[in-house]
């Protein structure tokens, strides 16, 4: 019996490659690679070298920068800008939804609107929703999310998660919003088509002109800015701010911080920030 053709062996990341990655990763997404991270780069982009029989990381550069395969820039940042995430992620945000949404007064007959600038795979979004159905059962809302990955937009999209991930909501938002899956659906969970049907998912790149997203209540950029240079931050805080109404919130995480940057967004408690009302 013969076995078939061998698997190409993939050459260690280089320095110069490492610099190489670390430059494209920053000019598309603005994403600062940090110098230790050459496992993680080589653990996440093995598999497309093999795919494509190359052997060094040069050779997958080469392809990204040509013309053969047009959708491998889009392949190899959504594999490098995956982060985690989990329901009801930082509880204490959640928490304090109520205070932070406008009176019925105030804004009228318009729904309540919620961005969840990085949403991943969906956990966070949903969250969201799971919260304002539970603190606002009969106000209207609705809830974005956006992430510059196209493969994880699809597991949000289809909003079918591992049923041991159920295990953070907390119970009786379980027992209203969530069906556990049948069938082939077994060992998954999804939220019921009444509450999921009210967050819709959009590919944005933060760096980049956003899509027409319109303003905003409360927005999410939770565990991101970690990841940018203070130039960075400043550009992407100018972003949030045009899209964040007068008297919205601004909630990022908890390990983070808007000290140092040009803002008038003001500290109400650490990782939440409030715009002021015009």
């Amino acid at each position: 019996m013969t076995s078939g053709p061998a698997l190409s062996s993939v050459a260690p990341l280089t320095a110069k490659e490492f610099a190489w990655i670390t430059t494209f990763l920053r000019k598309h997404t603005g994403i600062e690679l940090k110098e230790g991270k050459q496992t993680l780069v080589m653990g996440r982009l093995d598999r497309r070298l093999r795919l494509h029989d190359l052997v060094t990381y040069t050779e997958y550069f080469q392809l990204i920068a040509g013309a053969e395969a047009p959708g491998e820039t889009q392949m190899a940042i959504d594999l490098l800008t995956t982060n985690e995430t989990y329901f009801f992620r930082e509880p204490a945000h959640f928490e304090r939804f109520p205070t932070m949404l406008p009176g019925q007064r105030e804004i009228g007959g318009r729904p309540i609107r919620v961005w969840s600038a990085a949403s991943s795979s969906g956990e966070e979004a949903y969250t969201v929703a799971l919260t304002l159905a539970e603190c606002i059962p009969d106000r209207p809302w609705e809830i974005v999310g956006s992430d510059i990955s196209t493969r994880v937009l699809e597991t949000a999209r289809r909003c079918l998660y591992p049923i041991d991930a159920a295990e953070r909501i907390p119970e009786k938002a379980r027992r209203a919003h969530c069906l556990k899956g049948r069938g082939e659906l077994d060992g998954l969970f999804t939220l019921r088509a009444p509450l999921r049907d009210r967050v819709s998912f959009v590919q944005a790149n933060l760096m980049k002109p956003l899509p027409d997203l319109g303003l905003f209540d409360v927005v999410l950029l939770r565990n991101v800015m970690i990841y940018f240079s203070q130039e960075t931050k400043a550009e992407l805080l100018d972003r949030i701010d045009g899209l964040l109404r007068p008297g919205g919130y601004l909630l990022i995480g908890h390990a983070e911080s808007l000290h140092g940057l040009n803002t008038r967004l003001k500290l109400i408690v650490p990782s939440v920030y409030h715009k002021p009302p015009a």
